[in-house]
């Protein structure tokens, strides 16, 4: 529809006195002299919203619509974080099997992201003001008559948008904006444990078994040798439980035999058994796996920085950037003459971190 099939007095009135649809400075006719004249603007064509209130209606509802979908995105968005497992995949024709929590998150976010531009498109394209103004250029420093036209310009575009008249749309718009941003908070989560003592504890405790992790078979002292490295894990851990690997990093255990008279710190004699050794596999410093063995000095070495262990001396730092020394568990023998735990750790193990008291 066109301004032209619009009766006159159904014609929204023009912004004010002094603007009108073609100023545009001094205008000119283009020729050999003065070939970039302005030639003003075109006439405004007003939109069927302009004049037809139920029209107008429409494009409100569906700009509400687009916030209200992008709220309950949102919505969605927590729900899915919080509810799906992060090892569900699902199938998704057709891009295949994917990640459910990360095609949940991606979609739910995107929805509510793109609702919110579309009902600020369609808002901007249908029920703003679309008359076409020129200003002329003006020195850079804000003067009080520049300061007095921002804020009068500021009203009237206001007045314009119909914010203040459409509390629909304002109210839906505001929902929206107010709910994105929990998607970001919602994220944080994910940066790093909560301030609890998970870190603290492994699953080592009065009575587990040594179960040696390459035959899954538990230790009697007789099947550690002096000389040997000894991997070992908790009686109960398997390789194919869903948190083998984040309780393996935490209880990963490295067993030698010492002859007593070598030990050098008591509190080391007094926690083994018959010079059999149990220390923490996870280098303080990063958290690699320690894995090299120095038979006659009775040194560890980590082979991501080398840092060097003494375990005979209470595994202190010898070398490397190790903070501190290597855990030491407590064993001991149960009746049936297997090596077992006789508690957890008495400190974290691994690197150090900011709870470590």
């Amino acid at each position: 529809m066109s301004s032209q099939d619009i009766p006159e007095e159904n014609l929204p009135a023009e912004r004010s006195a002094g603007h009108d649809d073609n100023a545009h400075g001094e205008l000119g006719v283009a020729d050999d002299r003065n070939p970039f004249a302005d030639p003003g603007l075109p006439p405004h064509e007003h939109r069927i919203q302009d004049v037809d209130e139920r029209a107008a209606k429409r494009s409100e509802r569906s700009v509400a619509l687009m916030f209200t979908v992008s709220m309950l995105a949102t919505v969605g968005f927590i729900a899915a974080f919080v509810a799906i497992p992060h090892d569900k995949s699902i199938y998704v024709w057709p891009i295949g099997h994917l990640n459910a929590l990360n095609f949940a998150l991606g979609l739910t976010l995107g929805v509510a992201l793109f609702c919110i531009g579309a009902g600020a498109v369609h808002w901007a394209r249908t029920l703003m003001s679309d008359v076409e103004i020129a200003d002329e250029r003006h020195p850079i420093e804000a003067s009080p008559e520049v300061r007095e036209k921002v804020f009068a310009d500021f009203k009237q575009g206001s007045k314009e948008s119909g914010i203040g008249r459409r509390k629909l749309i304002r109210n839906t718009m505001f929902g929206a904006l107010t709910l994105v941003p929990l998607s970001g908070v919602v994220l944080l989560r994910d940066l790093g444990p909560l301030p609890e003592d998970k870190l603290r504890h492994t699953l080592w405790s009065r009575g587990k078994l040594l179960i040696n992790q390459n035959t899954h078979e538990p230790l009697r002292p007789s099947d550690i040798a002096v000389g040997s490295l000894t991997f070992a894990m908790p009686e109960g851990l398997d390789e194919h439980d869903h948190g083998f690997m984040n309780e393996i990093a935490k209880a990963a255990l490295m067993i030698v035999r010492i002859q007593p008279e070598d030990i050098k710190d008591k509190r080391e004699l007094e926690w083994s058994h018959e010079g059999i050794v149990a220390y923490s596999k996870i280098c303080t410093h990063v958290g690699c796996p320690i894995s090299l063995y120095e038979q006659q000095t009775h040194h560890v070495l980590c082979p991501c920085h080398q840092s060097t262990f003494d375990l005979s001396d209470g595994a202190r730092v010898i070398f490397g950037p190790a903070g501190h020394a290597l855990p030491q568990l407590r064993i001991g023998v149960n009746d049936e003459g297997y090596l077992e735990a006789l508690g957890d750790f008495e400190e974290p193990v691994g690197p150090s971190f900011w709870e470590r008291g």
